[in-house]
């Protein structure tokens, strides 16, 4: 499913216009990146948590000429889904 699909399949469900589900869904990752930007968490009840985990600085390899490169400390978004999610998608 992508951007479009999910939109439609929203202003189905929710009897919005495609164009307002297409502004409901802009506002919500809009909403939910400004959050993790300010390192805090959204959580959504039945859904999942969205946070920022921190990665150390490491040593890697570049495969192509297989010397080390230092990959340097960064943030990354993760999604912890919820154990009802866990449920409907394993049933």
């Amino acid at each position: 499913m992508n951007k479009a699909d999910l939109v439609a399949a929203i202003a189905a469900n929710t009897e919005l216009s495609k164009k307002d589900a297409d502004k409901a869904l802009k506002a919500f990752i809009d909403v939910v990146g400004d959050e993790l930007s300010k390192g805090e968490k959204v959580q959504l009840a039945g859904f999942g948590t969205f946070e920022v985990v921190e990665r150390a600085a490491r040593t890697g390899i570049n495969p192509q000429t297989k010397e080390q490169i230092s990959i340097p400390a960064s943030k990354a978004p993760k999604f912890k889904p919820m154990k009802s999610l866990k449920e409907k998608v394993n049933n």
